[in-house]
């Protein structure tokens, strides 16, 4: 009954396999969309202990604040590098 019903699926999936990538509209904005948000998600996942390390840190000690800004701020870079990509290839 499951294997009727994923039939016209499986056929449709089959029929449209062949197209190429380039015929897909919009390709290229969705695949720099990827690019953005994966190296957001890597930049968020860094920082996700920089950040609470650099707190503890001016916490302690008002000398360390330039420290932690630099470390903080060091992960965002892979944001704005990948948005420079995304916009020197559109």
């Amino acid at each position: 009954m499951i294997a009727e019903s994923l039939a016209p699926l499986f056929v449709a999936l089959a029929e449209n396999a062949l197209i190429p990538l380039q015929a897909i509209p919009n390709f290229d904005l969705g695949m720099a969309a990827l690019a953005v948000g994966l190296a957001a998600f890597g930049a968020g996942y860094a920082e996700r202990g920089i950040g609470a390390a650099a707190v503890g840190a001016v916490a302690e000690d008002d000398d360390m604040f330039g420290r932690g800004l630099i470390l903080t701020v060091i992960p965002e870079t892979l944001v704005i590098l990948a948005l420079v990509v995304v916009f020197l290839t559109l």
